[in-house]
């Protein structure tokens, strides 16, 4: 009979290694769990919570928060489409299409772009455009066009090259070759990884309003800094509806055009 194999060293040895980071995180960090559940921390969560309802269903402000929503919606629309555009032209040379030299500097320009934070481009961009959702554009753009070309570069470089090969050989241009024999094998999973990024962006977007770039953020951050609980719930549940239709119908849209990466 065959004997029963023993424990696994290394996984035992690097279990044991990782609930010793956590033990000492929590020391190094000074968390105490009995302080957060404590009943006056407890009480004292419970009546900030309590003032955000009823939220301010009011005509005029359902309004304000709407145009603020579809205000949102723009900025994270058009910073992606700017961004998708961007990094699919980024995404051919760090791809390696045009050389090892043009490859490094595109790969180093893609991981410049997304190694800074949305919130710091933000606030670079506001203060070279000013307060507004043409900051909060230009800041998702930059960031999303490191990641999106990143992304997109990296598919590139996985897909076969042989049918694009087949329409050089035959005498076609370098466009029409890459329109017609890459283009097509890449289409679905490069709107797949856009969509998904809007998603993304959609939340991001409302965040950059704490930094004045617009949109349902910035009426959030100014009324809970007025201790307006009732609108900035009413902001909050704009966000949440925002956040749910554009997450479904970006769903549907990546299911339908690529199940693989859905």
């Amino acid at each position: 009979m065959a004997q029963a194999a023993g424990p696994c060293l290394t996984c035992v040895l690097v279990s044991v290694l990782v609930l010793a980071a956590v033990a000492v995180s929590f020391v190094y960090l000074g968390i105490d769990l009995r302080s957060l559940f404590a009943g006056e921390s407890l009480r004292s969560m419970g009546r900030f919570i309590a003032e955000f309802f009823p939220p301010d269903l009011s005509g005029p402000f359902v309004a304000k928060a709407a145009w603020g929503a579809l205000q949102t919606l723009a900025v994270s629309a058009l910073g992606t489409l700017i961004a998708v555009a961007a990094g699919g032209v980024l995404a051919l040379p760090a791809a390696g299409r045009f050389g090892a030299a043009a490859r490094q500097l595109a790969r180093f320009a893609l991981n410049a772009l997304r190694s800074v934070p949305e919130l710091v481009w933000a606030a670079l961009m506001v203060l070279a455009a000013g307060l507004g959702p043409f900051a909060g554009t230009l800041a998702l753009a930059l960031h999303t066009t490191g990641v999106l070309g990143r992304l997109f570069a990296e598919t590139l470089e996985n897909v076969p090259r042989e049918p694009e090969q087949a329409l050089r050989h035959a005498g076609s241009g370098a466009v029409a070759a890459f329109g017609y024999g890459t283009l097509p094998l890449i289409f679905r999973q490069w709107v797949a990884y856009a969509l998904y990024r809007w998603e993304m962006n959609i939340r991001m977007a409302a965040v950059l309003g704490f930094v004045g770039a617009g949109g349902l953020g910035q009426m959030l951050y100014y009324h809970l800094s007025i201790f307006q609980q009732a609108q900035a719930s009413t902001a909050l549940l704009a966000m949440l509806v925002l956040v749910f239709a554009v997450d479904t119908l970006s769903s549907r849209l990546r299911r339908k055009l690529a199940p693989a990466y859905a």
